[in-house]
């Protein structure tokens, strides 16, 4: 790696790859620019010299290789894939749960254990990641620790999934995952009818919801897990703004993971039913968090989320332009406004499913629809 002075990094400069300030440390990735916030940070730290394998630019310039190439099409056969999906994330979901519930009963959470899986769950989602997507869709759990568990495995998929179009390394990687399946960890110790209350809360009552991020925070050290999953915890509240919660930090006070799982966590609440609110679709959470009201949330990580899941995410059903219904299967890489979908209830003429490629020319999507609008033959068979 070479090394650079911090004093000649130009500021809003972006580097071709990540910027680091040790072998252990990503200090940004290629989607967040060099700020005079962060480098006057880095002074305060005596810090004054950080390494990269890349070179600093202008302007941001997507390196990936894979994501230069063009959109190929999903295999036409997916049925087994998405079964073998189901079973993993049902296995995961279950390992989330007994973590919970250990937690909640005073048992101690071993950080080799749960890194152990997060790094399975890394490996899986690297390989399907659209079926994982496609499978956690529609599953909503109504309350007990299965709620709190469900909530951590949706948000664990999503962060791992932004982790990696951030081109975090594999360590950073199990990092971001172990934190994002536990960030909530808190809220085991607070009363069950405040987790799972299907009414507006009391002031005193959302103070006390509020603790959770703090009381995360002490639970994971007291188990001896790494700092920066412990930040994550007590930082996954917190806004670019300064108008989140426990401490009001914002903009580079706030750590990498923490910025991550804020807007996974976010995308999460609005797209999954609650006890006291009903299930939004994925195109609503995704253009909810692109408005950015108030600026709560970081724009690369937003910015990571949209092009990884894309404007409408996999797993919405949308009208196309040709009148026919469809469900989005996978991303387009080059641009999120046109993925690819599945067109419900027509076959190729060797009989497997038809899948497509929108785009600003021929069929695009008119318009997102809700799950209740379409058959449930026209769906996968799960």
């Amino acid at each position: 790696m070479k090394f650079f002075s911090v004093n000649d990094i130009p500021v809003n400069y972006f580097f071709s790859e990540p910027l680091y300030i040790d072998d252990g440390f990503v200090l940004i990735s290629q989607e967040m620019p060099f700020t005079v916030e962060l480098k006057n940070t880095l002074k305060e730290w005596n810090i004054d010299k950080v390494k990269s394998d890349g070179e600093p630019q202008e302007n941001y310039q997507d390196g990936s290789k894979a994501q230069k190439k063009k959109a190929g099409l999903p295999s036409l056969n997916d049925e087994s894939k998405l079964i073998d999906a189901k079973s993993f994330y049902a296995d995961f979901q279950r390992f989330a749960d007994d973590v919970f519930t250990r937690a909640a009963g005073n048992g101690r959470v071993n950080y080799d254990t749960v890194a152990e899986k997060i790094r399975d769950v890394c490996e899986e989602t690297k390989l399907n990641r659209r079926f994982l997507l496609q499978v956690q869709k529609d599953i909503n759990p109504e309350g007990g620790y299965d709620f709190l568990a469900c909530h951590a495995v949706k948000s664990t998929i999503i962060s791992i999934i932004v982790g990696i179009y951030l081109k975090l390394p594999a360590h950073r990687l199990i990092e971001l995952g172990v934190a994002a399946l536990l960030h909530e960890i808190g809220m085991v110790k607070l009363p069950s009818y405040i987790v799972q209350s299907k009414t507006e809360l009391s002031v005193k009552d959302r103070n006390t919801l509020m603790l959770h991020p703090a009381i995360g925070f002490e639970m994971l050290k007291s188990f001896d897990f790494p700092m920066a999953v412990n930040a994550a915890a007590l930082e996954h509240h917190e806004r670019e703004n300064g108008s989140g919660y426990p401490h009001k930090l914002s903009g580079n006070k706030i750590g990498l993971y923490g910025k991550i799982i804020a807007v996974a966590c976010s995308y999460e609440a609005i797209t999954a039913k609650r006890p006291h609110k009903d299930a939004r679709g994925g195109y609503e959470g995704i253009t909810d968090l692109l408005r950015n009201e108030g600026k709560g949330y970081n724009d690369s990580i937003i910015r990571a989320l949209v092009f990884s899941l894309s404007i409408y995410p996999i797993g919405q059903f949308v009208l196309l332009s040709d009148g026919s219904k469809a469900q989005v299967v996978d991303v387009n890489p080059n641009d999120p406004r046109f993925p690819i979908v599945q067109v419900l209830g027509e076959k190729t003429t060797d009989g497997q499913n038809k899948i497509i490629e929108t785009g600003p020319v021929g069929i695009h999507i008119q318009a997102p629809l809700s799950d209740n609008s379409v058959e449930p033959s026209d769906l996968y068979s799960l």
